[in-house]
């Protein structure tokens, strides 16, 4: 049985990883393989990601004191410290989302016009872990994720009259595509029954390309050859920052338990590597909109991660588990009003602190019952609320989900399972604002994500919480 077992899950595995290789592929066939769809990652490192496997997700996104030898918690690295002893615990979660995105238009006199509305689907990898244990009370994970991502086609025209009457329509197009990936690594030990610390590093790494088009249509008779101007800007990310954390058994006994969660993360400067490109072959002239490159050139840029405290609860018992959380992220005003690329309407964009706070519920009928399958399948739903971490033309952007989700156990009294994921999430604010004294609504972004998970032991010697074992 413990032969099978093992080649079951070096099948998983291996299937797992070839999932892993096809899939952006598959998905950039049909729309994108990044992980986010939005105009508002058109600054900074883009959209910054919900971490977490689907398990907690599927509750809001808590963690932060989550603490069990059948997940791989990615919040907190003080969870590293119950990895479970003989085995490891390997983990993957692939998201498909689908995005709709919708603008509010005004006219000169500020009446308000249709809305235009677009349609995005994208699909990828969302993370892959492995917990094992290191010492009696002291183990550790891996873990690589998606940080943050890019994605974002927009165009706008050039309204200058004299533009139009001596060459024609010029329009600026602005797109970008790239992610900054998270390889953490987290060591947790437990020196005392009811007390967990751990460090961990977290390397993070990737490009971001953002590209500018000047194109001009409608051309002028006679006012000479125009092409397109064509920049790019390539953003390159190579750095290390740490984490901290703590989890405090403040009840722990046969029926229930009860954690607390602390956490913090070092933020700061990234200093990314700036490659900035420009492509012309006009006769004549070339149209290039304020704040474009004019040069090739390598350059520092101040991108940043930002100073992060968070706090947790999180209670089990045999039927019911509940987690919140409270999230406090530092990125400051300091950090630069202004993001790097240009900015087609010279909106005001500047950082802003953000407050998050989730919760998340679990419910299982019966975790060991041998003779219905549906009161082993663990049900989650949760929310989460909170702010973007950039202002528009000094509007705030407020974000919330709701979350629910299956864990699906693959066999009796093994933690191995298969679990699935579905959230509903908005971006949007309130009212508009006013740039160069006409109205602008702002948008708001609607998205849907499916997500499934494979939580897979070597070997299926690590039980849920309260099950004993007839043979060990």
């Amino acid at each position: 049985m413990q032969r099978s077992s093992n080649y079951i899950f070096g099948f998983v595995v291996a299937l797992v990883a070839v999932i892993a290789t096809l899939l952006p592929h598959v998905a950039e066939a049909q729309t994108s393989s990044v992980n986010a769809y939005s105009p508002y990652s058109m600054y900074g490192l883009g959209e910054v990601l919900t971490p977490g496997s689907v398990q907690m997700r599927s509750m809001g996104g808590v963690g932060i004191a989550l603490r069990s030898p059948s997940q791989i918690n990615t919040l907190n690295p003080a969870a590293a410290s119950i990895a479970p002893s003989k085995s490891a615990l390997f983990d993957v979660n692939i998201d498909a989302t689908h995005y709709r995105n919708s603008q509010p238009k005004y006219g000169a006199d500020g009446a308000a016009l249709d809305k235009v509305r677009t349609v995005y689907n994208t699909a990828n990898i969302h993370n892959i872990g492995l917990a094992f244990p290191i010492a009696r009370n002291l183990g550790a994970i891996f873990n690589v994720s998606p940080y943050s991502s890019v994605g974002y086609k927009m165009m706008t025209t050039d309204e200058q009259q004299d533009n139009w009457a001596d060459i024609g329509r010029v329009q600026y197009l602005y797109a970008g595509e790239g992610d900054i990936t998270e390889v953490k690594l987290a060591i947790g030990w437990a020196p005392v029954r009811w007390l967990s610390v751990g460090v961990a590093a977290r390397y993070l790494w990737g490009t971001i390309d953002r590209e500018y088009i000047t194109q001009v249509s409608n051309q002028v008779t006679g006012s000479g050859t125009f092409a397109s101007t064509r920049g790019v800007d390539s953003y390159v990310v190579n750095n290390v920052k740490f984490q901290a954390g703590a989890q405090f058994n403040v009840i722990q006994n046969e029926k229930r338990v009860m954690i607390l969660g602390l956490t913090y993360d070092l933020g700061g400067k990234l200093n990314p590597r700036e490659h900035r490109f420009v492509y012309t072959d006009d006769s004549y002239n070339s149209i290039v909109p304020d704040g474009f490159p004019v040069d090739n050139s390598i350059a520092k840029l101040d991108l940043r991660v930002p100073h992060q405290v968070g706090a947790g609860i999180y209670y089990v018992d045999r039927k019911v588990a509940w987690g919140v959380d409270y999230n406090y992220a530092l990125w400051g005003n300091d950090n630069g009003s202004y993001v790097e690329n240009p900015n087609p309407e010279n909106v005001n964009v500047a950082y802003a602190n953000t407050h998050t706070v989730k919760l998340g519920v679990e419910y299982t009928p019966r975790r060991g019952d041998t003779r219905s399958y549906f009161n082993r399948i663990s049900y989650r739903v949760g929310a989460r609320v909170g702010n973007y971490y950039q202002t528009f033309g000094g509007k705030g952007i407020n974000t919330m989900a709701l979350t629910a989700g299956l864990g699906l156990p693959i066999r009796l009294w093994g933690a191995s399972s298969i679990n699935i994921g579905f959230e509903y999430g908005r971006m949007s604010a309130p009212g508009t604002i006013e740039v160069n004294s006409a109205k602008v609504g702002l948008i708001t972004q609607n998205y849907y994500k499916l997500s499934i998970g494979f939580s897979l032991f070597s070997h299926d010697t690590s039980d849920y919480w309260f099950v004993r074992q007839k043979f060990d």
